[in-house]
């Protein structure tokens, strides 16, 4: 939601904090936002008489759901670019009980990666609390910590090793409760860097001051991110005017209620028809004890189909098409209901207008005049079995706002006979509107919960969910020979699992269809000294050639997908490829771009558990998919299938399936360095210029429906290992050719690059004129016909007739596998390798080398 839709949400014609303004003289001085933002109303408390009451917090005014969770989100993204993508991975989000919990959550959705808490007043049996704080000003001060994870808050270590500890609330008033914070959690955990998040920065001068006082005195950088700066002006004596003011007009309202209530008609009330929503197993109902990245993506994932399950209730109303819906969440709960009204705005759509808001513990007066944020109260008691006691509760501006229909959320534990009492929030709210929805979302236990067994405490809800986390990414050291910057597998390793199999028994295997190539592996190609010695003579001298490919591309794509993409390399062949985009970026724009490979196999698809690991923690427009060359086109085609079958089966929707190559000679893509089909030295080696990891496993028995692919980490191979060589020696050329990049790049970016899948027409000619009537048998280009030669049992190579030093290896494998070179005229490629087309084990030789001939 830009800033410029947001006002056009907040603007009014008369400012809701004139009444009070006028009457007490409180004044906000600030930027000109600020007005837009906050109104001014009055509270029944000893502490503090005004109330700064927000227009974008969704709290007690009733706003569009994609303006609140836009408000946050926005934060969120400024803390990502102020930490960076790094520390941004490693960050904690701390939100505060009540107001702020729906906006934390959507800081730490702005964040991405970031794990989300938020604090509680409701004590749940048998969960130990990690920790509190006293909020002075709050009509209910004690603040309690309930993490799942205990070592959430300790941020996986001490000093420098800790993570970012971002702390979110919806106005920095004076910096007490954030400071009792800070200075509570860094006596448990200390850490070197704070950030605190606001809608608005409301200090005082001294307190801006002490603020500065504070970080220095626990030797500590704290940060500041507000979406809003100012102040508010207090006269002498507002505390007691103001109180005396709330007194009189709670008089009045009294008086009025006294004489108006044997006139009231009997009217029926509304229905109130319970939604069952299907909440997804393991998806906590909000932070209380800890809201986790893969939390994030199950929940994403089913909100359209509970958003649709509301829309289909609400066409069943008196109005089978109601204009004006308010989704109204439940105290603490806010996040839950805040996503489901932005997915009930897309339901629904332009017909409909829907708002959002929650009910709260907080006593406001209510006053009936434009001037004023509070228009209307609806009062009733709290039906959550609190454990400071029974008590009113409100939701305000509801009453009169023309609802046509109320979507109520509540978790189990509020699911209770005081909800549904005959002056419980149900029926006050039955009283306002033409239909009543309720829905109840499964209160969640830590499975590390035990009963407690002490009377009076609340019991946990039947209806308790274990934790549904999706795998994190593997990094080197542990998992690959490259460095834990440089990528991030999306894949379970399967190191210590025997997958490889002779060359042979797997090609008979995979052309007989008794086995899929994606269950087993070959026998890792262990090249010779003189092969060796041919790689690095081809490194050197195409270093340059290949800089100038990796810069081009990378260009590209930060000129057409932004600033920040996230590449998402397809394993293996495109990952070191993703490695230099991203060293690449790095080196020549000072941007640390996330990068993960990711497993995709012909004939299976994309990793759909890898996808909803990126949705979680990235935005899907965000990622590019990454691979190192084309052939025919295969997983061109394969992904593109892949990401539509994905989103129809209700995964993330948004991902954008082109793939962005090193080399093009297929013809088969947009976005590309070259389409020149010449020798990229990584095609010439397998895992030992790749990280030392295999290619990407799927058999049933080893990867689950939650899993991700599997892939072995050859750590025996190291004494072999040239990854880190490839990626030095073309890096080292970076400078020398930024230049040649510069005018590339502009020259692709006016040019018709519109895939021309030549490469495709030639495989269907040479299928046919070889008489191999399969398409995947033929692999085009140096990258394909060098795989064919390490892994395949091979039949013949075409050469292109005159080729040079682009083929020096090929020939060398071939000759070291007796397959014979066939020099051809009018090929688009500088080779194609042909797999034999009718191969048992029969059709090899003594010596396991390939029969010369069909």
């Amino acid at each position: 939601m830009s800033e410029r839709a947001t006002r056009e949400e907040t603007v009014d014609v008369v400012w809701s904090g004139s009444w009070v303004a006028e009457r007490l003289g409180v004044a906000l001085e600030g930027d000109g936002e600020l007005q837009e933002l906050l109104g001014l109303a009055l509270r029944r408390n000893p502490k503090r008489a005004h109330l700064l009451v927000s227009n974008v917090l969704g709290k007690h005014v009733p706003q569009r759901p994609s303006v609140v969770h836009g408000a946050g989100f926005e934060l969120g993204e400024r803390v990502r670019a102020l930490l960076g993508d790094r520390e941004a991975r490693r960050a904690v989000v701390l939100g505060y009980a009540e107001t702020a919990t729906g906006l934390g959550h959507a800081v730490a959705d702005g964040l991405r990666d970031a794990p989300y808490l938020h604090s509680t007043r409701r004590p749940v049996a048998g969960v130990e609390q990690a920790g509190g704080f006293e909020e002075a000003h709050s009509h209910a001060t004690s603040h309690l910590l309930l993490p799942e994870d205990r070592d959430l808050l300790a941020g996986g270590g001490t000093g420098a090793d800790a993570s970012v500890l971002v702390l979110v609330d919806d106005e920095f008033s004076t910096g007490n409760t954030v400071l009792n914070t800070i200075r509570a959690l860094h006596a448990l955990h200390p850490r070197e860097r704070y950030v605190i998040v606001a809608l608005v920065d409301m200090r005082s001068a001294g307190d801006r001051d002490r603020l500065a006082v504070f970080a220095a005195e626990i030797g500590a950088r704290v940060d500041l991110v507000t979406r809003s700066t100012g102040t508010v002006a207090l006269p002498d004596g507002v505390l007691e005017r103001g109180q005396a003011l709330v007194a009189e007009r709670e008089a009045e309202q009294a008086i009025r209620a006294e004489g108006s209530a044997g006139a009231v008609e009997d009217t029926d009330s509304a229905p109130v028809t319970r939604v069952d929503l299907d909440w997804p197993a393991g998806v906590p109902d909000g932070g209380r004890h800890g809201f986790t990245p893969a939390h994030r993506a199950a929940l994403e994932a089913a909100l359209p189909s509970m958003a649709d399950r509301i829309a289909a209730e609400l066409g069943d109303a008196a109005d089978p098409a109601p204009r004006r819906v308010l989704v109204l969440g439940f105290e603490e709960l806010m996040y839950a209901p805040l996503r489901l009204g932005t997915a009930l705005e897309a339901a629904l759509g332009a017909d409909a207008e829907v708002r959002y808001s929650t009910t709260t513990r907080s006593p406001v007066l209510a006053v009936d005049d434009p001037g004023y944020a509070i228009r209307t109260r609806l009062v009733f008691p709290a039906h959550d079995d609190p454990a400071d006691g029974p008590g009113d509760r409100y939701a305000y501006n509801v009453a009169g706002a023309g609802f046509d229909a109320v979507v109520a959320v509540v978790d189990s534990t509020a699911d209770t006979p005081e909800l549904h009492a005959p002056d419980g929030l149900l029926a006050r709210l039955a009283e306002h509107t033409g239909h009543v929805l309720l829905t109840v979302l499964p209160s969640y236990v830590p499975a590390t919960a035990a009963p407690t067994g002490v009377p009076g405490t609340p019991t946990p809800a039947p209806e308790r969910q274990e934790p549904a986390v999706l795998p994190e990414p593997l990094r080197g050291p542990d998992f690959s020979s490259y460095a834990p910057e440089d990528v991030g597998w999306l894949l379970q390793d399967l190191s210590d699992t025997e997958l490889e199999a002779p060359t042979e028994e797997r090609e008979e295997a995979i052309q007989s269809g008794g086995a899929h190539y994606a269950e087993s592996l070959p026998v890792e190609y262990q090249p010779s000294a003189e092969y060796q010695a041919l790689f690095t003579a081809a490194l050197e001298a195409s270093a340059a050639r290949i800089a100038r490919a990796v810069g081009t591309v990378t260009e590209t794509v930060l000129a057409e997908r932004g600033p920040r993409p996230v590449l998402v390399s397809l394993a293996r062949a495109g990952t070191p490829v993703g490695v230099l985009m991203r060293r690449w970026a790095q080196h020549r724009h000072g941007l640390d771009l996330s990068h993960y490979a990711i497993s995709i196999v012909r004939g299976r698809g994309i990793d759909a558990t890898a996808l909803r690991w990126l949705a979680a923690h990235h935005d899907p427009a965000d990622v590019v998919f990454v691979d190192g060359w084309t052939g025919k086109g295969a997983i061109t085609r394969e992904l593109a299938a892949a990401i539509t079958e994905f989103e129809a089966s209700g995964g993330p929707a948004g991902f954008d399936p082109e793939i962005s190559v090193l080399a093009d000679p297929g013809g088969c893509v947009r976005t590309y360095g070259t389409r020149e089909d010449f020798l990229i030295p990584s095609a010439c080696l397998n895992s030992t210029v790749s990280g030392l990891i295999s290619r990407t496993v799927l058999r049933a028995d080893l990867v689950g429906p939650e899993d991700f692919h599997g892939g072995k980490f050859y750590r025996e191979l190291a004494d072999s290992d040239v990854s880190g060589l490839f990626l030095d020696t073309i890096a080292a050329r970076f400078d020398e050719v930024a230049g040649q990049v510069e005018a590339a790049a502009k020259e692709l970016l006016a040019a018709d690059r519109a895939p021309t899948w030549e490469g495709w027409a030639a495989v269907e000619r040479i299928s046919e004129e070889y008489g191999i009537h399969d398409v995947n048998l033929v692999k085009p280009g140096v990258g394909e016909t060098t795989r064919v030669l390490l892994r395949r049992v091979p039949w013949k190579i075409l050469a292109k007739r005159g080729a040079g030093a682009d083929l020096e290896h090929i020939r060398l494998l071939a000759e070291q596998r007796g397959v014979p070179v066939e020099e051809v005229d009018d090929l688009p490629y500088s080779c194609v390798g042909l797999i034999h087309p009718r191969f048992t084990r029969g059709a090899t030789g003594a010596d396991g080398k390939a029969v010369r001939g069909a």
